[in-house]
């Protein structure tokens, strides 16, 4: 305080000014001369000394910050921030015949010049998280963000910014499914809502773009964008999404010399189109009134890419604990980064408390129960094998894993979520059963956690004893179907919500009046395709990539005060060329949906006439083999099988041209299938 003092003492000390060499020689001297120091009479201290203490003051380095975790990553996500754009930059502006390489010319442009051009108009239908949103509303933290994305399009600035307040304006009200109170988030119109989910990383525009090289624009192309928070019906509900796409096709299919409609769905959105083609028939007022022939009249053919028509496990994963692959790996290689108690982040309490307002979520758990993903002794992928994606000869040379070294091991896929490496190897004679009284207390509620002085986030584990946790974990293993009382037992709010919305059944007779009800429009096990019998349906994903199927499970240290009490087991692996990595067993898919549930409804379910499907509306499977990009010029790949990254791909593109041009399956060639699933298919022991 001192020092402080004295150093606004000398700011207003009034300097000495010399106005020649000479003059301050003779000064210098007569200090050097004088007798005794000037005293500072008010601090009774030599006026030079004071100076003197003053400038090492003055010139005292502070005290470093002390750095903290939250810092370390901070700085980190900066990097890998700035790292990614930096390369999106430098393949953004190199020339693409850079070092010898050419360009591939787009498929649109060498269709255009084979003489296809546009006919049948176009709808594409965007998949859950990919469509942008927009605030029209919201609470005063939100200010200046009017009619701005809060996501997709490279919004996600405002995570940094203000991340309660972003986070709070993407959540749902928890009972009824719909907006909070004072704010309004819509669904970004146009082609622009889902063309590129950040800027460099596109979604559909590629697609778009080639659509355009044969003649498509805004009057025959149209982006059926929507909330893919809520529940399907509550998008008509809120909005009148379905509503207005039905207007949509029906002007479409006018304007255009009445040419029948190509609707290209990807991924939730196949379902979401699969919900509308039953309301679009069902009367007023829980449906659009268009009586049944409306299809039949307006469709011409259904292209879903990376459809998830049965949904996917991933989906159980983020339910559970608010994890995947990626993030198991990340909490393996940095066990503090996502710990609440180390950061106080609480990360992945955040996501769940957001993602569990979204009832679009729970249409996306598996659908078809055991018949369709197994049980606890069999799965349709039993004879799966899992092998290493590279292997080199002696030569460093790559070559095939399938032909050279492959392990065959036994894999219980039906078991979904087991708890335990070891309980997901063990016949089924050898598992623990929980006793009536314990099944019926784990499944019908659950005392309150006595320990609320730990800052929690709201995620209903909040509301989940210790001791059901532990019930939960000696059950040890859940199939799809014990799956969803588990569900109900940690998360009986968002599931009471979300069930009125949606089913993950198989019907026994279509036509009991009950499978009138939406619930049930976007289970393709408990709802009739359309009396369509000149329509088509294709199946088009990739094959290839592990994909997530089933979980090893541990439950958190119990000494930890945390919101989530159940993560996945990353030391959980199997052999090395083993299906288990890292607490995840992985099948054949497109990294997010496994071939079962892309492939099934096309390769049996769809197939001929059935009660299903009791027009017989021809339905193709047309797979797409991965093959990763060759070089970081190729950017994400012209033949890529991923989920997203499909949209990419030139044979897919070409596909849906040739339809959208007035193409047919038989056309095309019929069915392309790589991978396992009419085999799967021929297992599963369904009544058609």
């Amino acid at each position: 305080m001192g020092s402080i003092l004295r150093f606004r003492k000398l700011c207003f000390l009034e300097p000495v000014k010399f106005t020649s060499n000479d003059e301050k020689r003779k000064a210098e001297e007569e200090k050097q001369l004088s007798p005794s120091p000037k005293v500072d009479q008010k601090t009774s201290q030599p006026a030079a000394a004071t100076t003197t203490a003053l400038l090492k003051d003055k010139t005292k380095k502070k005290p470093l910050k002390e750095w903290r975790c939250i810092d370390s990553c901070c700085w980190t996500i900066g990097y890998l921030c700035t790292t990614w754009w930096l390369l999106l930059f430098v393949y953004h502006c190199l020339p693409a015949n850079l070092a010898g390489l050419k360009a591939p010319e787009p498929p649109g442009s060498r269709l255009r010049r084979d003489g296809l051009t546009a006919l049948h108009p176009v709808v594409l239908v965007p998949g859950i998280v990919t469509g942008g949103l927009e605030l029209w509303e919201g609470r005063p933290c939100s200010e200046g963000l009017f009619r701005r994305r809060l996501w997709g399009g490279g919004s996600f600035t405002e995570i940094f910014k203000r991340p309660m307040c972003w986070l709070e304006h993407l959540s749902l009200d928890n009972e009824t499914g719909l907006d909070p109170p004072g704010i309004r988030v819509r669904a970004v119109p146009g082609l622009v809502a889902a063309d590129y989910f950040a800027p460099g990383y596109f979604v559909w525009a590629i697609l778009i773009e080639n659509l355009a090289r044969i003649g498509y624009e805004g009057k025959n192309m149209y982006m059926a964008a929507y909330d893919w928070r809520l529940s399907f019906q509550n998008t008509e509900t809120r909005d009148q999404s379905l509503s207005r796409l039905k207007s949509k096709i029906e002007l479409m299919y006018i304007t255009n010399g009445y040419k029948k409609v190509v609707v290209v769905p990807h991924s939730m959105g196949v379902i979401y189109f699969l919900h509308f083609m039953k309301w679009v028939e069902t009367p007023p007022p829980m449906g659009g009134g268009g009586g049944s022939n409306w299809c039949s009249k307006h469709i011409k053919a259904i292209m879903n890419i990376g459809p998830a028509f049965l949904g996917v496990p991933k989906a159980v994963g983020n339910m559970l604990s608010a994890e995947s692959k990626d993030v198991a790996f990340i909490r393996a290689m940095a066990p503090g980064l996502l710990d609440s108690e180390i950061l106080g982040l609480q990360t992945l309490e955040h996501v769940m408390r957001v993602s569990r307002t979204w009832d679009s979520t729970i249409s996306l758990l598996p659908k078809g129960g055991e018949t369709i993903w197994g049980n606890l002794d069999w799965s349709p992928e039993e004879d799966h094998v899992c092998e290493s994606a590279k292997k080199f000869d002696a030569k460093g040379n790559n070559t095939d894993g399938r032909r050279d070294f492959q392990v065959l091991e036994s894999t219980n896929y039906g078991r979904i979520i087991s708890f335990g490496k070891k309980s997901s190897e063990l016949l089924s004679s050898e598992l623990p059963t929980l006793g009536s009284q314990e099944q019926a207390s784990l499944q019908n509620g659950n005392s309150q956690v006595s320990n609320v002085s730990c800052g929690k986030v709201w995620t209903e584990y909040d509301e989940v004893s210790r001791e059901c946790i532990e019930r939960i974990a000696e059950n040890k293993v859940y199939t799809v179907k014990t799956l969803l009382d588990l569900f109900r037992s940690i998360a009986p709010k968002t599931m009471k919500r979300a069930e009125a919305h949606f089913s993950h059944g198989i019907a026994g007779n279509l036509d009991d009046p009950k499978y009138n009800h939406y619930k049930y429009w976007s289970n393709p096990l408990e709802t009739k395709l359309p009396d369509a019998p000149e329509m088509e349906i294709y199946c088009l994903y990739g094959v290839g990539i592990p994909t997530e199927r089933s979980y090893v499970y541990k439950v958190s240290p119990s000494s930890r005060c945390r919101s989530i009490p159940i993560q996945i087991d990353s030391s959980a692996d199997g052999s090395q060329n083993g299906c288990l990595k890292g607490g995840v067993y992985f099948v054949d898919g497109d990294e997010s949906v496994p071939v079962l549930s892309a492939g099934f409804m096309c390769a049996k379910g769809w197939r001929g006439k059935n009660r299903f499907n009791p027009s017989g509306i021809a339905t193709y499977v047309r797979e797409y083999k991965h093959k990763a990009p060759a070089n970081f010029l190729e950017g994400r790949g012209l033949e890529s099988g991923g989920h997203v990254d499909i949209m990419g791909n030139v044979a897919l593109i070409e596909d849906v041209l040739r339809v959208a041009a007035g193409g047919s399956g038989v056309e095309l060639g019929g069915d392309r299938i790589y991978s396992d699933i009419m085999k799967m298919s021929e297992k599963i022991k369904l009544r058609l």
